[in-house]
This record gives structure tokens, sequence and C-alpha cells, in this order.
């Protein structure tokens, strides 16, 4: 009988030959069974993607080394998506037995991708349709696992020895042609070098990248710059979406990605020179970013994605921690967005010439003294929109304006010519002082018009230094809930920014520009509350070429802004976010339409509820709103049986 120990070693010996015998077998007949997978990718190809794919050779050159020669690809009725002269490669043998691919080293000659959109559709559109499809049928994620299992798939495929030589990109998007060739791409030893000559319909450039990359420890140094003169411009954007960006250099970084327990961390860092972006929704000129540098660790949770706090920002000499997190839960199918942004504190000039150039150009020139921290918090939870936090909280330290920029603020305390500019032409000039016979002092303006106005405009304007937390909530709880821009939360003090210093346009740079010179206007005291109400009167549009309520209660009413009435008053609050088509709240005979009279009793409401009415003043409310002023000219007015059509509807929601 034999002993348990000597079962166990003839067991052993029994796998062992089974082991070699199966190796042995299999590089007998490794060819056949290459032939094999070579015709079952080529049979699912034409079954799955509708594609022809074919190899003119394949064979295996070494122990573990796999040679194929003409590899190509082409869907059907469509241009050559793949076609390569010659491809070899080395696969880890062992790692090949357990499941994993593992490239070793990778030699390609002579290939190209070819990425073609035209009037016949997508030449790889069958290749996106099948990924599309698991998307949709995937109820569970779990980013962690979904993340790093893509990661170590890339990984692997990229080969610890790898020479591309005269390989190629192209792209043809409805004529918009752009082509990376890669003349020589080598790594070795963990160092990679290459360049990459670009050609676009507008350019022509070479790129250089160098630097170190270590897939299998999952690390990579590496730095993109032009070696030609100039930036590198990124091609395709420009045309495709009239985005204009480059840079001079940058650099990426990745130290360590590691999954630990149920969570994945990627840390690194990357950094850019002189980067450059020009775009209609930006700015009106190029904006410049000098030196900008991101230390970044990602975590993915089983439903969660977040930049950690640990993380850091530097702007030039600005530097802040972001902390942005987003979580989709199983249990609720909630959505939580956070966002936490804190800049410890640093000197006011500092900042001020840290601001990317083009982006904030009345602030050239301008010069402050002392310091300022700033915090942002910000949190909404799907479920429970009511309960959104944004709290902006800005600390500053003996911070003094001593030279202002292109926008002086002082000028609000004297008399100036105001030119409104729209559309990008300057409007006639208005002088806001006594020498202008319609500048109406604000005690002179009749106090159902100021009261009015700040009801339905800015209910807080005399307390509120420039913006109303609770009305940027309530702005970012619509504008999500209707997944567009339909609520804004302008105060006065902002109105009066953009008007006398600012334009009309549309732009990121704008608006970051009225943010910070309202908060400089209004946190520094530099003009009282009453003379930045009087100037707010005097200067917004009332009507198509009507500046100043001097000129508005003329054209309108006949009237000095003094004598006018409660529902006077009531009417001219309402057109203020729209004055040019005031003409469409009246019906054929020049009467006020239902909807709108409403909307005025609304507001006389409200008046009265907050005491700034006497319920003797709200008697004024049944008599009409009669146009007898210029204005009347321009109503589309109709013989008096005849039937007026509303163009709004009745049950149209007013946002106060």
């Amino acid at each position: 009988m034999r002993t348990t120990k000597q079962k166990a070693i003839l067991a052993a010996k029994i796998v062992g030959v089974l082991f070699v015998l199966s190796i042995g077998t299999f590089f007998i007949f490794r060819n056949s069974i290459l032939q094999k997978a070579v015709a079952k990718v080529t049979a699912k190809m034409e079954t799955d993607y509708n594609s022809k794919f074919s190899i003119k050779t394949a064979s295996f050159e070494g122990f573990s080394g796999v040679a194929l020669e003409n590899v190509l690809l082409v869907p059907k009725n469509a241009d050559t998506l793949l076609n390569v002269q010659s491809i070899k490669t080395n696969v880890n043998f062992w790692r090949l037995l357990t499941g994993d691919v593992q490239l070793g080293t990778l030699y390609v000659k002579n290939g190209f991708v070819q990425l073609v959109k035209n009037e016949k559709g997508r030449n790889f559109d069958a290749f996106l349709k099948k990924d599309e499809q698991k998307d949709t049928t995937s109820i569970d994620v779990n980013y962690a696992e979904r993340v790093y299992k893509i990661l170590n798939q890339a990984l692997n495929l990229v080969p610890t020895d790898m020479d591309l030589e005269n390989v190629s990109l192209r792209m043809d998007d409805m004529g918009r042609k752009v082509r990376l060739d890669l003349k020589k791409l080598h790594l070795e030893d963990k160092e990679l070098e290459t360049s990459i000559g670009v050609t676009a319909d507008n350019f022509k450039q070479t790129w250089k990248i160098k630097g170190f990359a270590d897939p299998r420890n999952k690390q990579t140094d590496l730095r993109f710059f032009n070696m030609d003169t100039g930036k590198i411009q990124i091609p395709y954007i420009d045309e495709r979406f009239n985005l204009k960006a480059g840079f001079d250099s940058i650099r990426l970084n990745i130290k360590n990605i590691d999954m630990d327990g149920d969570e994945l961390h990627i840390e690194g860092s990357s950094s850019v020179v002189n980067f450059t972006v020009n775009h209609p929704k930006i700015a009106k000129k190029d904006v410049v970013v000098k030196n900008a540098h991101f230390d970044y660790n990602f975590v993915f949770g089983e439903d969660f994605i977040a930049i950690d706090s640990s993380s850091s920002v530097r702007l030039n000499n600005i530097k802040f921690s972001p902390y942005v997190f987003y979580q989709k839960t199983k249990e609720d199918k909630n959505q939580i967005y956070e966002l936490k942004v804190k800049i410890p504190k640093m000197k006011a000039q500092d900042f001020i010439t840290s601001l990317p150039e083009g982006l904030f150009s009345n602030f050239v020139g301008m010069e402050a003294e002392g310091n300022f921290s700033y915090n942002l918090e910000f949190l909404y939870n799907k479920n429970k929109p009511r309960e959104l936090i944004f709290d902006s909280n800005f600390k500053k330290e003996n911070l003094k304006i001593i030279k202002y920029g292109e926008a002086d603020l002082n000028k609000l305390n004297s008399s100036f010519t105001y030119r409104a500019i729209i559309n990008g032409i300057r409007q006639r000039p208005v002088e806001v002082s006594s020498s202008n016979p319609n500048f109406t002092p604000l005690g002179q303006i009749s106090p159902y018009l100021r009261k009015a106005v700040l009801t339905s405009e800015d209910p807080s304007f005399f307390s509120h230094r420039g913006f109303i937390n609770e009305a940027f909530k309530q702005s970012i709880i619509k504008n999500i809930r209707t997944k567009r821009f339909s609520r804004g939360a302008s105060t006065i003090s902002m109105q009066l920014i953009k008007n006398v210093f600012l334009t009309r346009e549309k732009t990121l740079s704008r608006k970051l520009e009225e943010i910070l010179l309202v908060y400089i206007l209004e946190n520094n005291r530099i003009s009282s509350k009453e003379r930045m109400l009087e100037v707010y009167f005097n200067i917004i549009e009332w009507g198509p070429n009507v500046y100043g309520i001097g000129e508005a209660a003329s054209f309108y009413f006949g009237k000095h802004p003094s004598q006018l009435t409660l529902n006077e008053s009531l009417f001219l609050a309402s057109i203020v976010p729209r004055p040019r088509s005031f003409a469409w709240q009246f019906d054929g005979q020049a009467m006020l339409k239902e909807t709108y009279m409403k909307r005025n009793h609304y507001i006389a409401n409200l008046m009265l509820r907050r005491g700034l009415l006497e319920p003797i003043d709200t008697l004024q409310k049944q008599f009409p709103v009669e146009i007898i002023g210029r204005a009347r000219s321009l109503l589309r007015l109709k013989p008096a049986d005849s039937t007026a059509i509303d163009t709004m509807s009745v049950d149209q929601e007013f946002d106060f």
C-alpha cells in the first residue's frame, strides 16, 4: 500500500507530465491554433461588425512571439479602418495561461488607423454601437472595479519595449482632415521618445514626446512640446467647435495607481506652460495661463468618484485646494454633487497679477494691498433639492484698492458720460449729471417706482453686499431642475456694474469680471447705496433708444418721473428685464393684456404685504395703464372691433 505522501508525489508527477504534454502539444500545433484564432476573429468581424478582416500571414516566432503581415480591417461600404504591413509582438506566456494578456514587446511598421465621417456615415460606427448597448443595459456600476479593470487592460497592452515606424492616425470629419504621423516611436528601458508630425487643414507642426514610461508598475512621466517655433496647436477642435487652443508644453506624471480595499487611488501631477484658449463664449481675445500645476489624487469607490482634498492647484501665484465629489447610490437611485474650494491667505496683489491674461481686461493695472482668504462650499442632493448648500465666504485683512485698472469704480460718485454697448456698437452718449435735463435725482423719482423696481429686481438691495446667497441657491436649483440656464441671480449692483463698466456680451470673461468688480464696489464702500440706485435709474434702458427714467417717463406717459402713478410704476418695473419688448404687453386697443395685469397685481400685493404700500395705494390698481407718449406709435393698434391675440399664456410662470 502506498502512503499518503507517495500518492501525493505520484499525483504531482502525473499533473507535471500532463502539463508538459499540454505545452508540447500546444507548441506542435500552435500555428494551426493561431490560424483557427485568426479565422474566428475574421468570422466575428463579419457577423458582429459587418466588416472584412484579413491577415495575409500569421505565424509564431520563438517561444512566445507572434508575427502578422498585411493586417486589414475594412467596414462594409466604408473607408478602410486599419491597414498595417507588419506587426510583431511578444506575449507573456505564463500570464497568457491565466487569461491575462500582457504584451512584452511590440514592433509595428508601415500602417495607419483611419477614422472617417462622410455622407455615408462613420466607418467606425459598428464598433461603437456594441459598447453603447452594453452601457445602456448596465444597471449597477462599481466605479472602482470598472476603472481599475480598464486601466489594467490598457497598461498590459502597452509593451515594455516598443518600436513603431511610419505609423499614422488619420481623421476626416466631413472634409476636415487631421493627420498624426509617427516616423519613429521608441520605448526601451522605460524611456520613451518620439516625434509626431501633425498636419491639419490650417497648420503643420512637429510634436515631441519624451520621458519615463513604466506600464508594469503603472507609472509615467511624459513631457509634450513643439519642436518647431510657437505653441503646440490642438487640431480639429478649432474648425469643429470654433475653439482655438495651444500650449508651450505639457507634463503628465502618474505616480501611483493602487487598489486599496474597495477604493482605487490614482495619484500624480500635471502642468502646462502658456496655455492659450480662444472661444467667443469665453472672451473676445486670447486667454493665456502662463503656468498651471495640478497635484491630483483621484479616488474611485463602489458608487462614487472624487478629487480628494489632498489635491492642490496652482494657477500662476494663486494656490487652492479643490474637493469634488459625485455619488450615485443604488438603493434610492439618488445623486449627490459636492464641491469645496479653499484659497488660503494670500496677498491681494499676487491674486490680481495671477489672473489669466485676456480674461480680466478691466483688472490690468489694478493695484491692491492687504490679504484675503476664500472658502466655497456647495452640496446638491437630487432627492432633497431644497436642502442645497451654497456658502461663499471671503475674508479680508487690511484689503484696499490703491489703483484701479480700466474700470475706475470711483467714477460712479461724479458726473460721467454713459454709452450703452449693444451688439458691439456704442450707442448715443447719455450725461449722468445735472447738465442733462432728463437726469433725475433719486429723491425726485416716484416712490412707487423705486419700490416696484426694488421689489421685482432686488428686494434686499439696501442690506446685501452685492450678492444674495439665497438667490444663488434658488437659481441653481431651478437651473438643475430644468437642465438649462432658465433663471439668473443678478442683483441691481451686478446690473449696474454690467451697464457702466462692461459690455453686454455673454462670455465667461464678462461674468467673472462682473462678480469681482461688484465685490470690490460693495465691500469697499466706494459708493453709497443711494448713489448706486440713482445712477441705475438714470442709465438703464427703458425702451428702444430710451435711457434713464427721465426719458422713460416722458416716452410712455408724457410725465416727469415724480408724477408716476402706482400702475405706471408697476408697468415700468416689469419691462426692466426686456425693455425693447414692451409693446407685446398691450392688445390692439392699447390696453394692458390680462396676463400682465395679473403680474402687476401680484407685485402690488407683494409690496403691500411687505409694508411698502398702504391699503389706500392699492385703489389705484383699478385704473388702466394708458400710453400717451411717443411709445404709443410703437403699439400694434387695431380697429376697436378686432380681436387681439395674446402672445403669452395666462398661466405663464413669473419668477421674482
